[in-house]
């Protein structure tokens, strides 16, 4: 498999391990966007997070609130985002969750900030997603 995550998790390729479970691994993330950013990835590889198994999910979340804690020694708060699937912005096609660092100094807005064509949704509209997502 051609996955650098993959590599990562059978150490072809190094990394800086920050925390490694049966089932996940943390590794400060080679591109940074501010100090102390981590990825989060389940050993098994999976592009969607709908595809991991309900013991990857859980051991790979439990290991993402153990690197929030940490990573919030270097800032007051913390951002937790998961890109997935390709068209979210998901650059490589391994689930992986970012934990970075956040501070008013970072220059990061809310992710709100991200989309710029924001839809108005009439009741209806609304109705007819709500039913979808039930």
């Amino acid at each position: 498999m051609d996955c650098i995550f993959c590599k990562i998790v059978s150490g072809s390729i190094p990394s800086r391990k920050v925390l490694e479970t049966v089932r996940s691994l943390a590794f400060l993330d080679a591109f940074p966007l501010v100090k102390g950013h981590v990825l989060v990835i389940p050993k098994t590889h999976c592009v969607k997070i709908q595809e991991m198994t309900q013991q990857d999910n859980a051991d790979l979340f439990e290991t993402v609130r153990i690197m929030a804690e940490r990573v919030e020694r270097l800032g007051p708060s913390s951002l937790v985002a998961v890109h997935n699937g390709k068209e979210s912005g998901q650059e490589v096609q391994h689930v992986h969750v970012h934990v970075i660092p956040r501070s008013k100094e970072d220059g990061a807005g809310p992710v709100h900030s991200m989309f710029t064509k924001r839809p108005k949704m009439s009741d209806a509209e609304f109705a007819k997603v709500l039913d979808i997502l039930k």
